[in-house]
């Protein structure tokens, strides 16, 4: 009897450490939420080492780990969360928020309103909002337009990606190279207004995207239509711009720059030309506007040709 009670305890012994190993193993991997890929902590270099934009002068930051959206939000993804946001006290201001169809990325959105939309598919889901409109980080930013956000950095939920992060994100583990890809851009690649004789890297065709630019604009392409950078992203180059968190700022670089080096830089707290960044070209952009260290600002920049992905921490 004994040994009977020796042999079970041995047996429940084996049978926990075997099921603590495979928690462990679980737990270990990493798993992106869906529809998200993992951009990986690390240092690199950020900015424009080959065409002297002089607003995107090279400096080394480190950025730590996030997921960040594999694709653009969608006309249909945005209409499923603010249909559930307008049912729970939020209030757009993008009236003429719009898509090409279901699976293109919605565009004509303001900054104020996908800082609220991350907020709304935060609480559809169950997460911690990131944004709110007092310090003390009470109040959950669902109305009106303001500047005066504070952001949670530590909560669970979707938030923009600042400027620093986009750019690492952009560049998918390369280095130095003009795009997502490497140093040249073509049609094949993605959905932007080729110009071949004004820029060496355009490998056209020359115009708008013969495949997309039918039935008038926006000449948009469907969410992931063509090929992932090197960290599973689409449409890091064309299609909309995206927006940032950060304030956008030209050199001098004031405090919170990115531009200033360090790790995990938020931003100026303001702009002197009073717009939020930008990035990564359009359908209707030349080449130049696609690259990963070109930096737009609105109201610079077209609000038609305007979308957005969100981040979260891991």
């Amino acid at each position: 009897m004994h040994a009977l009670n020796l042999k079970f305890i041995r047996i429940k012994l084996y049978w926990f450490f075997f099921v603590s190993a495979l928690i462990v193993v679980e737990c270990s991997s990493g798993a992106s939420p869906p529809g998200m890929a993992l951009v990986p902590a690390g240092s690199f270099t950020i900015g424009d080492p080959l065409d002297g934009e002089s607003d995107a002068i090279s400096t080394n930051v480190y950025v730590s780990a996030f997921y960040m959206d594999t694709n653009l939000v969608s006309l249909s993804q945005w209409e499923t969360v603010s249909n559930y946001a307008t049912s729970h006290g939020y209030n757009f201001d993008s009236g003429d928020a719009s898509g090409k169809a279901p699976n293109h990325p919605v565009q004509t959105v303001s900054w104020y309103d996908v800082v609220k939309w991350s907020n709304a598919r935060s609480q559809q889901e169950g997460l911690t909002p990131i944004y709110y409109t007092d310090a003390a980080m009470t109040l959950i930013y669902t109305n009106g337009d303001t500047d005066s956000v504070y952001a949670n950095w530590a909560a669970s939920g979707y938030r923009l990606p600042t400027e620093a992060e986009w750019e690492k994100a952009a560049r998918g583990g390369l280095s130095g190279q003009r795009f997502p890809w490497g140093d040249t851009i073509s049609e094949a690649q993605a959905d932007y207004r080729g110009d071949t004789n004004d820029y060496s890297y355009d490998l056209g065709a020359d115009g708008y995207d013969a495949q997309y630019a039918t039935g008038g604009f926006p000449y948009t392409s469907p969410v992931g239509s063509y090929p992932p950078n090197g960290y599973g992203l689409y449409d890091m180059a064309g299609n909309v711009f995206e927006w940032c968190w950060d304030w956008y700022a030209g050199p001098p670089y004031p405090a919170g720059s990115p531009y200033l080096g360090g790790s995990d830089p938020r931003g100026p707290a303001s702009s002197s030309v009073g717009g939020r960044v930008l990035r990564g070209g359009s359908w209707g952009g030349l080449a130049g506007f696609a690259r990963c260290a070109y930096r737009g600002f609105y109201p610079i920049i077209v609000p038609y040709a305007v979308g957005f992905r969100c981040v979260r921490a891991p």
